[in-house]
């Protein structure tokens, strides 16, 4: 069974750096695609970031690009989101996703697992 554990959420202040870590287990995830998606009080859950697990594709949503990195370590089975330049909006919990295939959807309900979450607060 898939299981995803996110951490490194924290409170930061505007300007500042974060960085989310999901740790992935439960199978082999050469074939699987993992996303970043965040969600913040009394709004819908936003597609933040994408990667294949062979590392040769990535995508990001245009809020994040120039500020946000996606990436992996296949050793540790390890996604990780740095979040530079940190804004007031990005505050949300942000969530960790996993599917099989080789394109990187931008919608919630086209991943199959999902981790629990991990707070992101950004004060100005």
């Amino acid at each position: 069974q898939v299981q995803l554990v996110e951490s490194g959420g924290g409170l930061v202040q505007a300007g500042g750096s974060l960085r989310l870590s999901c740790a992935a287990s439960g199978r082999t995830f050469r074939t699987y695609i993992m996303g970043w998606f965040r969600q913040a009080p009394g709004k819908e859950r936003e597609f933040v970031a994408g990667i294949r697990w062979s590392g040769d594709n990535a995508d990001l949503a245009d809020s994040v690009k120039g500020r946000f990195m996606i990436s992996r370590d296949t050793a540790k089975n390890t996604v990780y989101l740095q979040m530079n330049s940190l804004k007031p909006e990005d505050a949300a919990v942000y969530y960790c996703a996993a599917r099989s295939g080789l394109a990187i959807p931008t919608t919630q309900r086209e991943y199959d697992y999902w981790g629990q979450g991990t707070q992101v607060t950004v004060s100005s």
